[in-house]
């Protein structure tokens, strides 16, 4: 840092030197070759250490599953409302769980529900990245989109 004097010296001059005036040595980076080594207030150094980890947590964004719901029979309209609220969620950096429910004898049409899952990820793919392809669970089918960035 600025104004700090940068020396080569013995572990126990630096000791002596920090004693004097008060404060600590303390070893900043011991991989480097010869060790870098900082003279200040311990306590005061891991006070905020443990400040700037808090802020860092609290400023993380918690990643979130947030799920589409949709059925065989959903028209054109309605799959781009559905899609509009999973841009949203793509752009708010969650992830989104795309489940196709089947009713009743639905289920017998497989074909039809990927067809409508790849349709649903043709509005989507600009922002999305299909993580798990579709997938058949009992009477359900569902999908993993991830953002892209």
């Amino acid at each position: 840092m600025d104004g700090e004097e940068k020396t080569e010296m013995t572990v126990e001059q630096g000791i002596q030197r920090a004693q004097t005036q008060g404060l600590d040595l303390v070893e900043v980076a011991p991989l480097a070759t010869p060790p870098v080594c900082k003279i200040l207030d311990f306590k005061n150094y891991m006070y905020n250490l443990k400040k700037k980890e808090k802020k860092q947590k609290k400023t993380a964004k918690k990643t979130e599953t947030k799920t589409i719901r949709l059925s065989i029979g959903i028209e054109q309209h309605d799959m781009e409302t559905k899609a509009r609220q999973a841009r949203g969620f793509l752009e708010g950096r969650d992830l989104v769980k795309v489940v196709l429910i089947f009713h009743g004898r639905e289920i017998t049409h497989q074909d039809l529900g990927i067809e409508k899952l790849k349709k649903f990820f043709k509005l989507l793919e600009d922002i999305a990245l299909m993580e798990q392809p579709p997938a058949r669970q009992g009477y359900q089918m569902t999908m993993m989109l991830t953002p892209l960035k």
